[in-house]
């Protein structure tokens, strides 16, 4: 894997995330004036989430985050201590978790409150956008510039057992969020 193509799949997640995170926006939306929404859709959405992106997308991420700053400090150009990537994805595991519980109580039944499901989906769409545009405008660059073919391959080396097909916008034949795949078509062609 070349160094565009580590980034481009990086950059290529980040799109899907985004279209993800714009139903996920028009699902809140919709809550708010008091509509009715299909809380499966969105479960799917939150599980896709914590399932690829917090256990591929992130870890390559990580990986290639601390073997950036490992580098930059064996070339003798330290960066100053920043734990914000790591930090960043904490913050994304923890309102993933509380969003999919939320979820998870509604579909069971259980009385949640309206206000405290918008809530969690505002908190999660937006922190999950901060997220992407940090990356977008001060890592990935940053990556560009000094992570050479050398590097990516002892990256992607790194990340061998993380790298895993997406399972929603990869063309396997795989039936894991069927629904939310129509889903994501449909509104496609509506655009």
């Amino acid at each position: 894997m070349t160094e565009k193509t580590m980034l481009k799949r990086l950059k290529r997640d980040h799109q899907h995330i985004a279209i993800l995170l714009d139903i996920l926006t028009g699902k809140h939306i919709r809550l708010a004036e008091g509509e009715a929404v299909n809380f499966n859709l969105i479960r799917d959405i939150v599980e896709y989430m914590q399932g690829y992106t917090e256990h591929s997308h992130h870890p390559l991420e990580d990986i290639t985050y601390d073997y950036y700053v490992k580098k930059m400090a064996n070339i003798g150009k330290p960066l100053e201590s920043n734990d914000q990537l790591h930090r960043e994805h904490d913050k994304i595991t923890q309102a993933t978790s509380s969003l999919m519980y939320s979820l998870n109580m509604i579909l069971s039944d259980v009385v949640i409150s309206r206000e405290k499901l918008i809530s969690d989906l505002v908190n999660y769409t937006q922190l999950q956008l901060a997220h992407m545009q940090f990356e977008e405008k001060l890592l990935f660059p940053q990556f560009a510039q000094h992570l050479d073919e050398d590097d990516w391959q002892a990256i992607e080396k790194i990340c061998y057992t993380k790298l895993v097909d997406d399972p929603l916008f990869s063309d396997n034949d795989n039936v894991i969020f069927e629904e939310l795949r129509e889903h994501i078509a449909r509104v496609d062609k509506k655009r």
